[in-house]
């Protein structure tokens, strides 16, 4: 399985889980509808309790999600996703990737807020 394809299944995986406790909670069924990636990782870092700065660091997006973040991953990610830069963990390098994962979350159908995919 390719590296964003456990990004994305990871991301769905964590809307399912927001929505359903939001449902839950109003006691009806689990709406079907688009994945609010905002909403979704927000739930999930509050339930994890985790301090991380996932709106801008691909690192710290990986770790919320329990996704391997090593820079061996990265490169794998970086390479699978068009990436022509150097390959060493840079900056440029992960925010390149953070801006490309959330276009392809965009693409696969999660609802990205523009503050997240620029």
């Amino acid at each position: 399985m390719s590296v964003f394809a456990m990004i994305n299944d990871a991301v769905m995986a964590a809307s399912r889980q927001a929505q359903g406790a939001v449902a839950q909670a109003q006691g009806q069924a689990q709406p079907a509808q688009a994945v609010d990636l905002e909403a979704a990782l927000t739930a999930r870092q509050q339930v994890k309790g985790a301090e991380l700065n996932w709106r801008t660091s691909i690192v710290d997006l990986m770790k919320l999600l329990d996704l391997d973040s090593s820079l061996d991953n990265r490169k794998a990610l970086a390479t699978e996703l068009g990436y022509t830069g150097a390959l060493d963990g840079s900056a440029e390098m992960n925010l390149w990737l953070h801006r490309r994962v959330m276009e392809e979350l965009a693409r696969n159908g999660a609802n990205v807020p523009a503050s997240l995919s620029s």
